[in-house]
């Protein structure tokens, strides 16, 4: 786009500037008086330069024209993209939520597992402990056996 508005431009300078030369060389090739050929020198002189301020000025406006459209799609794309990101965020800040709240329910199911395996353990220790003490009282109680008459 930016590439064909220059070449455009540079064209359009290098025709101004050869029907510049052209009518120069003209000027000074045709039979006419000094005075006559200033005078025709300056008409087109003054010519070539309100020539030169239109086409500026036209290119100016264009460029205006572009920079504005350009700056809206750009703005378009800005909101398109913010739009987009904030769709992601949403989605992702979703998808963490889902997997901390799997993470805690997994967690608890560990917990009382684990919490259930200890109890289990304790009372099995407690159940053995109190087994070896009954045995450990009876064999060291005395022993008192019957004599036979």
């Amino acid at each position: 786009m930016g590439n064909d508005n220059d070449n455009i431009s540079t064209r359009l300078t290098y025709l101004l500037i050869g029907g510049g030369i052209g009518a120069v060389i003209a000027l000074l090739f045709a039979p006419k008086s000094g005075q006559e050929l200033r005078g025709d020198l300056a008409d087109a002189t003054r010519k070539g330069i309100d020539k030169s301020r239109e086409t500026a000025q036209q290119l100016g406006e264009r460029a205006g024209e572009y920079y504005e459209s350009t700056r809206e799609r750009a703005g378009e794309l800005y909101s398109q993209a913010a739009s987009k990101a904030s769709d992601v965020y949403s989605q992702a800040s979703e998808k963490v939520s889902d997997v901390a709240q799997t993470a805690r329910a997994t967690a608890a199911r560990q917990t009382s597992t684990v919490a259930a395996a200890l109890d289990a353990g304790k009372k099995a220790y407690q159940e053995e402990k109190r087994k070896t003490e009954l045995s450990g009282r009876i064999e060291a109680a005395p022993q008192y056996t019957e004599k036979p008459n």
